[in-house]
């Protein structure tokens, strides 16, 4: 496998566009396009709905004017929730047809949705078995993914990864592994996050090793481990720690980057690795990080 298979993308959440409502304004769309594309980057992932244009059309003409692939869109869903997974359905397809007319071979990104439960949101980075849920809850999450992937590849025929995060009931080592064992693995993949699997207690080297085969999409992010402590120290909630900058510019964190690429390629991986900063408006500028982030990237070879 040679190191250009590597296809490198960026996401808006990297500008300032995240799925919550705290983070402030970040910048249009064409801006961020403009600036991912002049950064280096071969794909970007939708980001919320409405970020970016959500008729098929207009869509693939702005990414693809840019030289860019469409490769994803992040789909939070409450699955703790049983009477949540019909309406999640509903969302789930809403955008993967969009991606499925405007992109390039593009992953649905499900997630519990984030930063809801007060009690996972408080503790954040430092969930303890205590603090999970019990096995009928972790079944309904489970059958919640499963539902919502097989109805996405029978309409669409995308598939779907599942995206652990911190602030969700998917955020330890343990509720990854729970998860994985539960779901179909013809229909659910895993979106491996190195910052949260860090964040959340985890090592991504490791993750690797126990799902490779699972794993078909990256995103790739680091963790600050002067952070972590500190949040761990103040009992930091998890918007607390965004805005302190525990998802740190790649290298000057905790993640072991060169080991979690020399794993992917000796696993002939060949889908995308998606850098995910989680920039603030306020923290800087977002177009500088994502630079340093893909000669970072360049760097070890990716």
């Amino acid at each position: 496998m040679t190191h250009s298979s590597l296809k490198i993308a960026n996401a808006p959440c990297s500008w300032g566009a995240l799925e919550f409502d705290w983070a402030g304004p970040a910048p249009d769309a064409a801006r961020v396009l403009d600036e991912m594309a002049a950064t280096g980057y071969a794909g970007t992932e939708l980001g919320d709905w409405g970020f970016m244009p959500t008729e098929p059309g207009p869509l693939r003409a702005e990414v693809q004017r840019r030289g860019l692939a469409l490769i994803g869109a992040f789909v939070p869903v409450r699955l703790r929730d049983q009477s949540a997974h019909a309406p999640g359905v509903t969302e789930a397809l809403r955008v993967a047809r969009l991606l499925a007319a405007a992109g390039d071979r593009p992953f649905v990104v499900l997630s519990d949705d984030t930063a809801v439960d007060p009690e996972r949101t408080r503790l954040a980075g430092r969930i303890g078995p205590e603090h999970g849920l019990d096995a009928a809850g972790r079944a309904t999450i489970a059958r919640g993914a499963d539902t919502i992937a097989m109805a996405v590849r029978e309409a669409t025929g995308l598939r779907t990864v599942f995206h652990h995060h911190c602030a969700t009931f998917v955020e330890t080592p343990d509720e990854i592994d729970d998860l994985m064992s539960r779901t179909d693995p013809g229909l659910v993949g895993l979106c491996l996050d190195t910052g949260h699997c860090a964040f959340g207690g985890g090592d991504p080297v490791a993750m690797l090793d126990t799902w490779r085969e699972r794993i078909w999409h990256v995103h790739v992010k680091d963790c600050d481990p002067r952070v972590k402590a500190r949040a761990a120290a103040e009992e930091l909630d998890y918007r607390q720690s965004v805005h302190a900058g525990v998802f740190c510019e790649l290298g000057r964190g905790m993640v072991d980057f060169s080991s979690v690429i020399a794993r992917l390629r000796d696993a002939s991986y060949d889908g995308w690795l998606v850098v995910e900063q989680d920039v603030l408006p306020s923290m800087g500028s977002p177009a500088a990080s994502a630079a340093r982030n893909r000669e970072f990237l360049r760097s070890l070879g990716a």
